[in-house]
């Protein structure tokens, strides 16, 4: 979570050209990480397996080198993107630990209707205790359920719908939305907006992996189950879980008054981050053995997020700037459908919360608002700015932008840092898991492009 973020470009094209751009060609970190990503773990796996922390080290460390000597405003930026990164890391790490503890057994063989049912859960939960928080939570369960016919798109649909999409209705759900809540965007306005293009969405996908489970089961023919029950170990850990839900709103802009830590004593990182952090420290030490154990839990999906992640941090500062620069001198351009497929796009390869904020921030320039001013935010939400066109209520331009950040993120495994985490984990579990162009070229891309542009086409389309 980079619940600290704020665009490295505010709208109108005054404040872009006050700043020095980087180089088109310092791109090539942040793509280069990318490519091996994608190829790494399919062509040079031996290489990639032990070498990633340094490939992503070396990378971040480039960029990082550039801009703190070569560019005016380096040192801040860099200040700015290491306080997101462990702000980052503090939710998804204390997340992982935390369900790492919980073991849910459901004595009952998964079928297409109670895999769809779990998934819709899952998409629900989602919205209270965030997607990380949900993945983790009931990702065992899952692979236990069908354990001896898991195939790939079981991992997929998992993490397209209880990774990414399941988490669009609140700002608890997905990073983009609670820094929209930061900003002035009402708790409620997503869920009342939203809930319908969430909902289809949710249906549609959970209906379509049933149709593929129910082929998969007839081919191989189904397994009845003479148990059926839900036991819960590590129970204690859904204290933990919700202090760190609480602590997601221990924040300035929240609470009037709050201390920052930043501006106290120019700390990366705040209250909110030690909660975090010493709540997974808390939370492993006293974790029910036999939880641990059950869970086959280690560390190596965080270690694999936490590296990964730090360089894509670093190496798409870049790529963000020059990206938000261009949204603040053409936002006046935009539609309602630039903003929806860029945002979309864009948030499937960067990390959605800025990309969330650079838009958001170009939408409200296009109506002649500021996202400095929490009043203008919620006029924008409201739909009662008026820009030019006057025929599209503002509102719908945040819908698209709102929609497109967080269920653009299923369209690869770096969309989001649960997909990592749970393509890892079922991986270890001996899952036959799609490396990253091929769950792309044959999921994400013939799944949820057409979902996508349905969406498009009912609510998006001006």
């Amino acid at each position: 979570m980079a619940a600290c973020s704020t665009p490295l470009f505010a709208a109108g094209g005054h404040e872009a050209a006050a700043i020095q751009l980087p180089p088109v060609w310092l791109v090539i970190p942040f793509v280069l990480l990318l490519l091996m990503i994608a190829t790494g773990p399919l062509f040079y796996h031996r290489f990639w397996e032990h070498n990633y922390p340094r490939v992503s080290l070396g990378l971040a460390s480039f960029v990082a080198v550039y801009y703190g000597f070569m560019m005016d405003h380096g040192w801040h930026v860099l200040e700015h993107t290491l306080e997101e990164y462990l702000s980052f890391i503090a939710l998804v790490s204390s997340l992982f630990v935390v369900s790492g503890g919980i073991l849910i057994r459901i004595e009952r063989r998964g079928t297409p209707l109670v895999n769809g049912m779990l998934l819709a859960f899952g998409a629900v939960l989602a919205n209270l205790i965030g997607t990380t928080g949900a993945s983790m939570l009931l990702i065992r369960p899952f692979m236990r359920m069908n354990a001896g016919r898991l195939k790939p798109f079981h991992v997929v649909f998992f993490i397209f719908i209880v990774s990414n999409i399941g988490g669009g209705l609140t700002p608890i759900g997905d990073p983009p939305l609670f820094l929209g809540f930061l900003k002035g965007v009402p708790f409620f306005w997503v869920i009342s907006k939203v809930w319908l293009p969430w909902l289809l969405t949710v249906i549609c996908l959970v209906s379509v992996f049933m149709l593929l489970d129910a082929r998969a089961e007839k081919s191989e023919g189904a397994e009845k189950s003479a148990e059926r029950g839900i036991s819960i170990i590590g129970k204690t850990n859904f204290v933990y879980l919700g202090i760190i839900i609480v602590s997601v709103f221990l924040d300035p802009a929240v609470i009037n008054g709050f201390p920052s830590l930043q501006e106290l004593f120019h700390l990366p990182l705040g209250i909110r981050e030690l909660i975090m952090f010493g709540v997974a420290i808390a939370a492993y030490r006293t974790a029910n053995p036999d939880a641990l154990g059950g869970n086959e839990f280690n560390f190596e999906p965080i270690k694999e997020v936490a590296f990964l992640f730090v360089g894509i941090f670093a190496t798409m500062i870049p790529a963000l700037e020059l990206i938000g620069a261009y949204a603040a001198t053409h936002a006046a351009e935009f539609s309602v459908t630039t903003f929806y497929w860029m945002t979309g796009a864009l948030s499937g390869v960067l990390d959605n919360a800025p990309t969330y904020l650079n838009f958001l921030a170009g939408a409200l320039g296009k109506f002649g608002l500021e996202m400095t001013d929490p009043q203008h935010v919620i006029e924008f939400a409201s739909g009662k700015a008026s820009s030019i066109e006057g025929d599209v209520q503002s509102g719908v331009y945040l819908m698209a932008i709102s929609i497109a950040s967080v269920f653009f993120g299923a369209m690869t495994y770096i969309g989001n840092a649960p997909n990592f985490m749970v393509k890892n984990i079922a991986a270890q579990s001996g899952v036959n898991v799609p490396d990253f162009l091929e769950y792309v070229y044959k999921y994400s891309v013939p799944v949820l492009i057409p979902v996508f542009g349905v969406l498009w086409f009912l609510f998006f389309n001006y």
